[in-house]
């Protein structure tokens, strides 16, 4: 097998031997075999194998250094919150990698066919159900090694990105310009400043997948199953509603404030409102928004830390969601909750 790919640590035939190896390996023990050469999907911060076997297909993915907590992640979610994540067939955390059945269609499939938002509404109530189940595990999750993304931890962060003149291309064609990047210094107290509120509010922190969208569920007939872990963080859980609510957004050519965004944001905050009021979950996520920008900031220079060449094309990720902080979130600050209930697809 060979594979091409300029990533230097993937195209190693060692480390592809060993890999087949170990899920050759890893099939046996279910008395299953891998049938034909497998299918790669080369990203930097991933290799992806879709594997053939006399049972189906199922796929191994092998995380970069940025990006290697999510296999030990998985493992932790299957545990502890059965039913929203695929059960993975062998997981070797240390290395960070993870061999997975397959997960059937997923919601962008469906949304293909039925261009509706409000399935997003059945969507988000079954993930925030995840989030309250691991509430508890937070430590555990740390200890794992899921970066710290918490609100009391998030200006430090902030402050050394901003340092990071490298990775945030600095007066480059695609990065920040002088003007934005001293805007965004003019922010850091602004931004400390809410996230001391956030953290103030109380609803805990926990896992926070950072890209949550239809691409990354599966729409399995007995619930949603949420997948491709390698941004999470441990964090303010509403942070994800700033790349779902943004998807969503771009999906559905929706401005912003729209009023199918804000159902969304209801239907997500549901879960919430028993432990708060709901004037007091929209001041979350208000704050949890623009907040979260940095997170996914920090994410992507997770992820592009490799020597890959091909990270250059993703380069301009990290300064484009920094950046974000200066744009208006995706639903209205402050905008009342809906009164009907949610919608069903349909």
């Amino acid at each position: 097998m060979t594979l091409e790919t300029s990533h230097p640590g993937w195209a190693d035939p060692d480390l592809q031997r060993a890999a087949l190896d170990w899920v050759t390996g890893q099939l046996g023990r279910q008395g299953r075999r891998v049938t034909g050469p497998v299918e790669p999907r080369v990203r930097p911060w991933s290799l992806v194998w879709r594997v053939p076997t006399d049972a189906g297909d199922v796929w191994f993915k092998a995380n970069n250094p940025g990006t290697r907590h999510e296999a030990a992640l998985l493992a932790a979610l299957a545990r502890r919150a059965p039913g929203r994540v695929l059960d993975p067939i062998a997981v070797d955390a240390e290395r960070g990698w993870s061999l997975l059945p397959d997960g059937g269609e997923s919601l962008r499939d469906v949304l293909g066919r039925d261009r509706d938002p409000a399935r997003w509404e059945r969507v988000l109530p079954e993930y925030a159900d995840l989030q309250l189940t691991m509430t508890p595990y937070a430590d555990e999750l740390l200890a794992l090694g899921v970066p710290d993304h918490r609100p009391e931890t998030l200006p430090r962060l902030f402050e050394a990105l901003l340092d990071d003149e490298e990775s945030l291309l600095l007066g480059t064609e695609d990065g920040l310009t002088p003007q934005a990047h001293d805007r965004l210094r003019a922010q850091r107290a602004t931004y400390a400043e809410r996230c001391r509120r956030l953290a103030e509010i109380g609803v805990p922190a926990t896992v926070q997948h950072d890209d949550l969208h239809d691409g990354n569920v599966f729409a399995a007939a007995g619930g949603h199953r949420f997948f491709d872990w390698g941004d999470a963080s441990v964090a303010h859980p509403f942070g994800t509603l700033l790349v779902t609510l943004r998807s969503v957004a771009h999906t559905f050519a929706l401005p912003v404030g729209d009023p199918a965004l804000t159902r969304l944001r209801d239907a997500y905050l549901e879960a919430w409102s028993a432990r708060h009021d709901r004037a007091t979950l929209r001041e979350a996520v208000d704050l949890a928004l623009p907040v979260t920008t940095v997170s996914r900031a920090l994410s992507w220079r997770r992820a592009l830390d490799t020597p890959d060449p091909a990270r250059a094309g993703y380069a301009a990720a990290v300064p484009g969601w920094l950046e974000e902080l200066l744009a208006p979130p995706p639903v209205s600050p402050g905008g009342p909750t809906t009164v009907e209930p949610p919608r069903a697809a349909g």
